[in-house]
């Protein structure tokens, strides 16, 4: 029997584009899956780049207004892979049109705008998610599971630091990611993001209060000339411009549940290029994840027998835990394109089934809020408190 079709436009085409478009190729071969996803259209401004990627990616067709893309009754799911600042218009604009929605995060730039995307979502009743891939990757899944059934005792600390360095160079120009007006902060934004969502899934406790310090060190940059949709290749114009964003924020952090958290994100960390790393620590043991080891948790549990106390190096890749079991024998590593294929696979699942996809509109929501509150803290120098969660 044919599976049922869902069709798919995918608005945005460059770096989040390529791995989506992996992603809902990959899906099907991987997973035993009730539905059967149709790359319908890929949509981008610039008409010569869309259409490449049309072709590169294997999309039937491309177009260059999203507007008209989300009009088309053709099409079931709109996926938002584009800048910051059109997250919102273009959720709100794809869920009034009865489409269901995965935006990539963060699902605005402020908090009144991610407020009104969650509305939305709520009051249509379509499937809504947000991007944080880095839930669906099997040793954090696992991690948030270790803590769930009190593997680790009562929580007591988190910490984490995502560290890049690509823009170290004050050669490389002021790319969107650099324009507050377009990408809404930086690093913070960017990297503190996906340490705040990480922290709400594997501690299932929201942020309470928050205490910020964040600086810019490079204040000007050249104006790009044009870019090949990656994190290099860029071109510089002779004009310059002012950086409006941080390149780097730290934080302090209570959660509801009485744990302590310090943050820390930036993209001048010479050597650091994708350094994602936190660590957990209840009354009863640790967890420490590295996401340049994705597929490996370290693990320490205070009930072992003296003399074989230590931190266990853990793979991530037995057939038990969570989507592992799509995949290859023990030890035969996934790597960074499968956070995606796991949850599109989990999205798509839900689509076929009308079940809520998690994380959803309400978490990309609740992150913004804590985003927006070490702002604030860092201008007021306080501790701030994250508005609240209700629409």
């Amino acid at each position: 029997m044919a599976k049922r079709q869902i069709n798919v436009a995918l608005i945005g085409y460059q770096f989040m584009g390529k791995a989506h478009s992996n992603a809902y190729r990959q899906a099907a071969r991987f997973f035993d899956m009730d539905v059967e996803p149709v790359l319908k259209v890929i949509c981008g401004r610039s008409e010569e780049k869309v259409k490449h990627a049309q072709h590169q990616f294997g999309w039937q067709e491309y177009a260059t207004r999203w507007e008209d893309v989300i009009a088309r009754n053709d099409i079931d799911v709109i996926d938002i892979g584009t800048p910051n600042n059109t997250h919102a218009a273009i959720a709100q604009a794809a869920l009034k049109a009865g489409k269901h929605v995965l935006c990539e995060k963060p699902l605005a730039i402020s908090v009144d705008d991610a407020r009104e995307s969650w509305k939305t979502a709520v009051e249509t009743g379509l499937i809504n998610g947000i991007c944080h891939n880095y839930r669906f990757a099997p040793a954090i899944a696992y991690a948030a599971k270790l803590v769930k059934e009190g593997r680790l005792g009562k929580i007591r600390h988190f910490r984490g630091v995502y560290l890049q360095d690509w823009i170290v160079n004050a050669e490389v120009p002021l790319v969107w990611r650099l324009d507050k007006s377009i990408a809404g902060s930086g690093s913070h934004g960017d990297l503190n993001a996906h340490l705040i969502d990480t922290a709400r899934f594997v501690m299932q406790s929201e942020f309470s209060e928050v205490c910020g310090l964040s600086e810019t060190f490079i204040k000007e940059r050249s104006l790009l000339a044009d870019t090949d949709g990656g994190l290099s290749g860029f071109k510089s114009s002779s004009d310059k411009g002012t950086v409006t964003v941080d390149d780097v924020t730290s934080f302090l952090a209570r959660f509801d549940n009485g744990a302590t958290a310090t943050f820390e994100a930036t993209r001048l960390a010479p050597g650091r290029k994708n350094h994602n790393r936190w660590e957990i620590n209840g009354e009863k043991g640790s967890i420490v994840y590295n996401q340049e080891r994705m597929n490996e948790l370290e693990v320490y549990v205070t009930d072992d027998p003296d003399g074989l106390k230590g931190f266990h190096l853990v793979q991530a890749t037995e057939s038990f835990m969570p989507y592992m079991s799509a995949y290859w024998p023990v030890a035969h590593i996934i790597g960074y394109e499968h956070t995606f294929v796991n949850m599109i696979y989990d999205f798509l699942t839900c689509v076929a089934h009308n079940k809520q996809f998690l994380p959803d509109f309400e978490d990309g929501f609740r992150n913004q809020t804590v985003l927006d509150a070490v702002d604030r803290s860092c201008i007021s120098r306080t501790w701030e408190k994250p508005v609240a969660a209700n629409i």
